[in-house]
């Protein structure tokens, strides 16, 4: 039996709920599959962390995480710590530290689930957003100056490499070998004529590599309108940072809900761990409530499973998912019904015991 050791952080507001229910659904796939054993360190790193001691994770939190095979995120972020303050000390230097330049963001409209766009059936919507994740508009560079006065001035420069903006198209282009070959460049070149410039430019020359890609390059504002308008016609799209973090919660909101939508924080070459987490957040408004939608965080388990090697126990996962959903018996509140968190892990974990008899 293989062994994995996993880095857990729950973080924020209904992360500390919908994690442990994602560690449950792994360990019932791992023990029906009886192919892995999954070894959990919990890290108790958000912003009750930073309230406490000024820090949103340790100072050594890249050195801690290092060894593990992976890492199974919640949330973060709370209204008792700025914003700016919780996403720099915590996600970001994950995400940048250990080289996650891909951030991988399906959306797909399910059986079961009500897209809020009129006419859209199951497998209308099917597409993958590839974000990339350690540069662009959320580097922090810039500054500020003359705070508080009149002539008070911030500057924030989004930093553009060719090295980073060419591996990511070139992770995109290679998913889209693997699925329909259509592929479309998020840019706005015609406004942010250097970066964006170069964009498109790295784009060009890496869709030469790849003649079987269809590449178009879109920009964003028509992209997010094609969002809503035709859906059907993406595959596979590349953004930038900021550009990608918009348009997929646009893809999520589509697809039903928020509480849905799976990513994975990837480090390609695997030199350092990569990282696991529901697109949604941490919802303060749900907190305590226990209907917060454990879907994302259980099919960011799959995305993990799968990440990991262990496809077997990651389409068990995904299947039994699809199956709940597609039943409607067995919902939260943000999909129609009235379930409680604990009970969608329920259903998903009898679904996969089903499966396997």
């Amino acid at each position: 039996m293989r062994e994995y050791t996993i880095a857990v952080i729950p973080g924020d507001g209904i992360g500390n709920e919908v994690v442990p229910e994602g560690v449950k659904v792994l360990d019932a796939a791992g023990e029906i599959t009886a192919c892995y054993k999954l070894r959990y360190r919990q890290f108790p790193w958000g912003c009750e962390h930073y309230l406490k001691h000024g820090e949103m994770m340790a100072k050594n939190g890249l050195d801690l995480l290092r060894p593990f095979d992976a890492i199974f995120f919640g949330a973060v972020g709370f209204p008792t710590v700025p914003d700016h303050v919780s996403l720099r000390g915590l996600r970001l230097p994950i995400c940048q530290g250990f080289e996650q330049y891909v951030c991988y963001r399906p959306s797909v409209l399910l059986a079961g689930v009500s897209s809020p766009l009129a006419g859209k059936r199951p497998g209308d919507v099917d597409f993958v957003v590839v974000r990339e994740n350690t540069e662009g508009e959320y580097a922090g560079a810039g500054g500020r100056a003359h705070r508080g006065l009149p002539l008070e001035l911030a500057v924030q420069t989004a930093v553009f490499t060719r090295t980073g903006t060419e591996r990511i198209v070139r992770y995109a282009f290679e998913l889209a070998r693997r699925r329909r070959r259509r592929l479309v460049s998020a840019t706005k070149s015609n406004a942010q004529q250097h970066a964006m410039t170069m964009w498109d430019e790295v784009a060009d020359a890496v869709s030469r590599e790849f003649p079987d890609v269809a590449m178009e390059r879109v920009l964003i504002d028509a992209l997010a309108a094609r969002f809503v308008l035709a859906p059907e016609s993406l595959d596979v799209v590349v953004a930038s940072n900021l550009f990608g973090d918009i348009l997929t919660d646009l893809g999520a909101a589509i697809c039903g809900s928020m509480g849905l939508a799976p990513s994975g924080n990837l480090n390609p070459e695997r030199q350092y761990p990569s990282m696991f987490e529901p697109v949604h957040g941490s919802a303060p408004d749900i907190v305590g409530k226990g209907v917060a939608n454990p879907v994302a965080q259980i099919e960011s388990g799959a995305m993990m499973l799968d990440f990991l090697g262990e496809k077997a126990a990651a389409e068990l996962v995904s299947t039994a998912v699809r199956a709940v959903l597609a039943e409607g018996r067995v919902l939260t509140p943000d999909l129609g019904g009235s379930a409680r968190t604990s009970e969608v892990t329920q259903a998903v974990v009898a679904k996969m015991r089903a499966a396997a008899v």
